[in-house]
């Protein structure tokens, strides 16, 4: 039985995020730039235009770089820079077939700590560490994915009572909690940079 999840705010889509690891991981991959709900629909879309109810790692890695980007490409295309995302999940799907056979779930289906999980998914191409430790919150909160000391590896984000990341959206009110919050942490940064102009000079961001 399969956990419902509630990330794409879209039975279909969200269906195959909580059946397919590689949905879910692909799902988080483009969660960045566009809204976390139409980041996770994302992985429905691309496995439909692949005549497909769900991802296979094997297929998309060895698909044709320029026939894949045309297939996240097509209106309505599966993220603002298509092109780019179609790159880094060719990458990260390559990645796993030569790491894990395939397999994306056993990325965390052994793993032995906290740690060690966050380790893996930081390995992942575009996984960097705020997203890695999301997805270590996700897998513990929603898909009681929990080896010892997962939430110390996930930070704030493994806090039981926070909103603050798509590990937290169960229903559209916690979805708008947590977009509240993403606003306000911008808001803060904008500020910020604001107050110290120099900062903007050497690159520097939130």
């Amino acid at each position: 039985m399969t956990v419902p999840l509630h990330l794409a705010q879209d039975a279909e889509a969200d269906e195959l995020l909580a059946r397919s690891p590689l949905a879910l991981l692909t799902g988080m991959l483009l969660d960045q730039q566009i809204p976390m709900e139409r980041a996770f629909a994302g992985p429905l879309l691309i496995a439909r235009r692949l005549g497909r109810d769900d991802l296979d790692a094997h297929e998309i890695a060895d698909q044709d770089p320029a026939v894949f980007a045309e297939l996240l490409s097509r209106k309505p295309a599966v993220h603002r820079y298509p092109g780019a995302m179609a790159k880094r999940i060719q990458t990260l799907c390559a990645y796993i077939v030569r790491y894990y056979g395939g397999d994306p779930g056993a990325v965390w289906r052994d793993a032995p700590s906290g740690q060690e999980l966050f380790r893996r998914l930081r390995a992942l191409p575009g996984f960097g560490n705020q997203k890695s430790q999301i997805f270590v919150a996700l897998l513990g909160k929603q898909l009681d994915v929990r080896p010892q000391g997962w939430r110390a590896a996930a930070g704030d984000y493994g806090a039981e009572d926070s909103l603050r990341s798509v590990a937290d959206v169960r229903d559209p009110q916690t979805l708008a909690q947590v977009r509240a919050f993403k606003q306000g942490q911008k808001a803060k940064t904008k500020a910020s940079l604001a107050d110290s102009p120099g900062l903007a000079d050497t690159g520097a961001s939130g």
